[in-house]
Formats: C-alpha cells, structure tokens, sequence
C-alpha cells in the first residue's frame, strides 16, 4: 500500500499510437512530507501521515507549526493520513513525489464530491415521476412514506435533502502516464470533487498486484519559432544598401536641356 495526496486540475484526453482516445484527469501532485509515522505499539496502529501545500507560517499556528517542525519542514496546508502501509520503508521527513507510482497501476482516488445543494428524490435517487397529466396531481413527489401502523416515517426512507459534498471514493482507476517534470499524473476516467480540490491516491485495495500493460502516447514537440524580426531588419538593411543614394539620384535626373541656339545650330 502507497498514496500520495494531489490536486485535481481537471480533464483531458491523450491520444495512443494505436489511435486510441483515452479521457484522463490531470493530477498535480506537489512533492508531499512524511510529517507522521505511527506505528502498532506506540498508536495502536500502522500508519504514515503526509504534508501537502506549503503555507506561510502567519497562515499556520504553533501547534502546527511544532509539528512539522519534528520532520524539518514547513508548514503544510493538508495532513492527511495513509493506513496499512509498510512503515519500515519511510523515514520521517522523507519527499514522497510523483514517480511513487507507475504507469499501469491500478489505484483508488478519494475526495470530497461536488455539492448539489437540496435536491428532491428524482435527482437524488434516480425515482421516477408520475404523470404528467393535470388530473394525476402527483408528479415529482416523494411517493408512500410507510404504513399507518408505526405512526411516523421510517428512518433511511430516501427524501429529499443535501446531495453532494461528502466524502467518494473511484475505485479500480488506471495510471495512465506520469509526469515528473511538471510533477502530474495523469489518471484514465474522472476522480470525484471539483477542479482544483483535494484528491488522495492510494493502491488499489481490490486490485493491489494488478498492473496493466503500458500504451505509447503521442506526444507533441514544439518546434522553435523563427525570429521573424530579425529577418525583416535584414531585408530593410538589404534595401537600404541597394538603393541609390541621393546625390546618385540627382545626377541621374539632371539631363542636359537643350536651349534655342543649340538647336538653332543644329538646324
């Protein structure tokens, strides 16, 4: 078991030499801090915790603060947890970055979902409506709240009320490429959460031995741009030198005029 914690910019789609279109979500993934090691007999439990986002110290307070100062780092925005890891291969305040995971492995990515403020029980629950005719005069309503007998709904009768905003995971995703230059990952299919939210990649519980075979990717080279000014000023330079100067200018204007006794003479 391994994870990493990261920021969801948003989707995309990257194109296989096959010709294959596969739609990622683009993850970035700053390096994260090993603030925490916990382990079975001081904390009852195995467990590494991670900073991410550095934060100014105005921003932080001194519990915190004295914290990440255990681990020689800064303060850090997130601290969140990783369970069932190996804590013998972390030491504390070692840089966890992008390349802790490899194309073709599978993973399950966790955040907090997009809020859908109240929804009625159609949209929530996917219930269907009643007719749509005047006389019916049931259309999106909630439907049977129970018997008589008890006298009160129920408890975990689907009404209406908050839909989002909790805590998802996407199980079984695919890690489709891995960019340590730009320290993204690029996840196939789409992670729960808005863009620029927080998202945490963790080892696939159900598939955690599984990789898939790796696809080539198309990538795009940018070729260098020629300096398009530089060309115009030597071919204004060119023409400056080609053309004639102004005293050439004038004497090839100046004919000789001939007057009325140079023609007289000459008839």
């Amino acid at each position: 078991m391994k994870g990493i914690l990261g920021t969801k910019i948003g989707m995309t789609q990257v194109f296989t030499k096959n010709g294959k279109l596969i739609p990622v979500t683009v993850v970035s993934v700053e390096p994260n801090v090993v603030t925490q090691i916990k382990t079975v007999e001081k904390d009852g439990y195995s467990a590494i915790q991670l900073g991410y986002q550095t934060v100014r110290e105005k921003v932080s307070n001194k519990p915190k603060m004295g914290h990440t100062k255990k681990a020689n780092t800064e303060p850090k925005r997130f601290l969140r947890e990783i369970r069932g890891v190996n804590t013998d291969d972390y030491t504390l305040g070692q840089v966890i970055k992008a390349d802790v995971f490899q194309e073709g492995e599978i993973v399950d990515v966790t955040g907090i979902s997009k809020g859908k403020g109240f929804q009625g029980v159609i949209k929530r629950y996917n219930q269907s409506r009643g007719p749509m005719g005047h006389g019916s005069q049931y259309h999106r309503g909630v439907g049977s709240l129970g018997t008589m007998l008890p006298m009160h709904v129920l408890k975990g009768k689907k009404l209406p009320g908050h839909m989002g905003n909790v805590k998802t995971t996407v199980q079984n995703l695919e890690i489709v490429a891995v960019d340590l230059e730009n320290n993204c990952l690029l996840i196939k299919g789409n992670v729960p959460g808005p863009k620029n939210s927080l998202v945490m990649i963790r080892t696939s519980v159900k598939k955690q031995d599984t990789k898939n075979p790796q696809e080539e990717l198309i990538t795009y080279v940018v070729e260098e741009e020629i300096p398009v000014l530089d060309v115009q000023e030597e071919v204004v330079e060119e023409q400056v030198e080609e053309a004639p100067t102004e005293e050439a200018a004038t004497e090839v204007t100046e004919e000789p005029q001939e007057t009325e006794e140079t023609s007289s003479q000459a008839e």
